[in-house]
């Protein structure tokens, strides 16, 4: 519901999309960024997994955390204007960096990233692509975010959208 109509849907019409009471979304999510928390911790986790497989790259790992900035652009905004930044938040952030750090030294030996890019680095690079969707609408998205990662001259491979 949020990928669609946005953060701003109310919560009534993502209990009823979801097939729960009111009372159940709120009893589980207080508000709204306790629902985006959980859903950030669902695609962190997502990308943990990935990094995990004895053949990761960077330019999936890279190309996931695009894919869910791309379905969840409403989620980024919301996120980005929560200031101070949530410690919940600032945690899954820093699991996205180790997650993105198993490959990177690879990664740089192949070229795909810059010679010293660290994965700081990396999640300031996420961070502005996902900034640049913000703006855009549907498939620009993608073309946006595909131009993004080519301006930083790193290399990353978008899955297609659910």
């Amino acid at each position: 519901m949020f990928g669609s109509v946005g953060t701003s849907a109310p919560l009534s019409a993502v209990a009823k999309r979801a097939g729960v009471g009111q009372g159940s979304l709120y009893r589980h999510f207080p508000d709204r960024l306790d629902l985006v928390v959980a859903v950030f911790e669902e695609q962190v986790v997502t990308l943990e997994d990935a990094a995990a497989a004895p053949d990761a790259d960077l330019r999936d790992l890279l190309g996931l955390v695009t894919r869910h900035a791309i379905d969840s652009v409403g989620f980024v905004d919301l996120v980005r204007s929560s200031v101070p930044a949530d410690e919940r938040i600032v945690a899954l952030g820093e699991r996205v960096a180790v997650a993105l750090g198993t490959r990177l030294e690879t990664a740089t030996a192949a070229g795909t990233v810059p010679p010293g890019t660290t994965s700081d680095d990396l999640l300031l690079a996420v961070a502005m692509t996902a900034g640049a969707l913000s703006q855009a609408e549907g498939a620009d998205r993608v073309r946006r975010a595909c131009r993004a990662w080519e301006l930083l001259r790193i290399e990353v491979r978008i899955p297609d959208g659910a």
